[in-house]
């Protein structure tokens, strides 16, 4: 391997993503020999390849640098070092900026589309790992759901872990999503974001800005983060920011976790939102009721078809203000609504337990927001939740379900790749019961219940057996999560609450 043709890889790469110009050769020759210690640099004029990442460059590199001692061979240190050889090729944030802006002249979505292009040849989303995730949808009566088995993060080595601990605290950056990650070199147990690029947006006349995720669950998965470290609060400024946001970009939704523990999201400390071109199984569901609030003539509001109780709000161009403001009535009359009926309590000594998590999108001209009811009560029957995956699930899914889950895309754990390979083995077997084996016991009785069902699956079948299972577990999560159950008692509970809306 000869680093020298290494580095003119990486600089034909850059120039064909459009990461840097031609004239820029031998600056940035200049800065990758230092960062890998090389004393010289030969230009190379004749290489013709077309690579769809820099991956393969990149790892002839980090070989190099591990070989030469720069670095040591862990992930975390190759993935600290390879954003450093990255950010010499990066344009500077001022230019991204401008770029953004001068294709939004163009249209919204040329300026989304270069901005994503840009994050993937970055390598800041870190497309071949990605690609590894095991994805697939399950046909359900709510449509059909995305099921997400995440592959992309590394596992954590133990050198890695132990250089962490041996460090002193740092609160700089506060969290993942300040604004001063922009260029942050990383250090042991906090990633690299030099690479990381911010384009600023008004919402609500408020600066904000919008990033893509590292580590994209759907199609151009993007972030849009306040740009002070301020805790998450939906309120009527949420509705706002969230219409303004899929005003500038149409093609675009966005949604915000709830902003409540165990049903809101993993950062709740920092004020932010998600959202991206993909559509969701819960923006297919039909409205199955419809209900007239007075004052709101000119507002469609509706009950959804979800395993999960949504209510959709729809207006044209010009409602925009009728949409904040009922979507603000609704959300005041649901932090102080009880029905013990079905287990929803507002509040408990004090502590407030309703919210919504809500999802922006245009429908043509008109907008539409639909308002998710949230509850994250506990009691010693379910002391990670009653409106929370249930015990009988979490073989599957444990954790929080938030805003992506919400619209129906299950994200679960990498150890389900291993667990089922090792379910399948002991199913062609014949073997009835694996409770007795270690590692596949917490799905005892779950694969009890799959045999059962599926007598004819054999080895061509199983896989689609299993991914089919997954799924329609996933679609019980959201069952559980939902306040208002889909019986007859939920649903007259749902119109209870919808009768509070339509007379106060």
């Amino acid at each position: 391997m000869s680093i020298n043709h290494e580095i003119n890889r990486l600089i034909h790469f850059a120039v064909q993503k459009n990461l840097m110009k031609e004239e820029d050769r031998y600056y940035v020759a200049n800065r990758l020999l230092d960062v890998l210690k090389v004393a010289e640099f030969t230009p190379e004029d004749d290489i013709e390849e077309t690579l769809p990442t820099a991956t393969p460059v990149l790892k002839e590199m980090l070989d190099y640098a591990a070989g030469k001692g720069l670095i040591e061979d862990t992930a975390e240190q190759r993935d600290l070092f390879d954003t450093r050889i990255m950010d010499c090729v990066m344009p500077r944030p001022s230019e991204v900026i401008r770029r953004f802006q001068n294709d939004y002249g163009r249209s919204p979505k040329a300026a989304t589309d270069e901005f994503y292009k840009l994050s993937i040849a970055s390598n800041y989303i870190r497309k071949d790992r990605i690609d590894k995730n095991i994805v697939w949808k399950t046909p359900t009566e709510f449509g059909d759901l995305d099921i997400t088995i995440n592959l992309s993060k590394p596992e954590k080595d133990p050198r890695d872990i132990a250089r962490a601990k041996s460090l002193p605290a740092s609160t700089y950056p506060k969290c993942l999503l300040c604004r001063e990650n922009e260029g942050y070199a990383g250090r042991p147990g906090y990633p690299a974001r030099e690479t990381h690029r911010l384009i600023p947006i008004r919402l609500s006349g408020h600066r904000w800005f919008l990033q893509y995720s590292p580590y994209t669950y759907y199609n151009e998965h993007c972030i849009v983060l306040n740009r002070r470290h301020i805790p998450m609060k939906v309120s009527r400024r949420s509705f706002e920011n969230l219409l303004d946001f899929v005003t500038i970009l149409p093609h675009y939704f966005l949604g915000s976790n709830a902003d409540l523990p165990i049903v809101g999201g993993s950062i709740l400390s920092h004020d932010h939102y998600q959202g991206g071109r993909y559509t969701f199984a819960m923006e297919k569901a039909p409205v199955e009721k419809t209900y007239t609030v007075p004052g709101f003539p000119d507002i469609r509001v509706g009950r959804v078809k979800w395993p999960m109780s949504a209510i959709r709000l729809s207006g044209a161009y010009d409602d925009r203000d009728q949409l904040v403001d009922l979507a603000t009535k609704i959300l005041d009359l649901w932090r102080t609504y009880s029905d013990a009926s079905v287990g929803i309590l507002a509040e408990t000594d004090g502590t407030p337990h309703n919210t919504v998590t809500p999802i922006a999108r245009r429908k043509g001209r008109g907008y539409e927001l639909d308002l998710v009811l949230r509850n994250n009560r506990t009691t010693d029957e379910y002391p990670l939740g009653i409106f929370h995956p249930h015990a009988e699930v979490h073989h599957i899914k444990k954790e929080n379900i938030g805003l992506i889950e919400v619209m129906g895309l299950a994200v679960l754990p990498a150890r389900l790749k291993s667990e089922m390979a090792e379910l399948k083995a002991e199913w062609l077997k014949g073997t009835e019961d694996i409770s007795g084996i270690d590692g596949l016991e917490s799905h005892a009785d779950w694969y009890k219940e799959i045999r059962a069902k599926h007598p004819e699956a054999d080895a061509d079948s199983i896989d689609k057996v299993l991914q089919y299972e997954i799924g329609k577990v996933f679609e019980t999560v959201l069952t559980h999560a939902g306040v208002f159950k889909r019986t007859p008692e939920g649903m007259a509970a749902f119109d209870r609450f919808m009768q509070v809306v339509t007379k106060n």
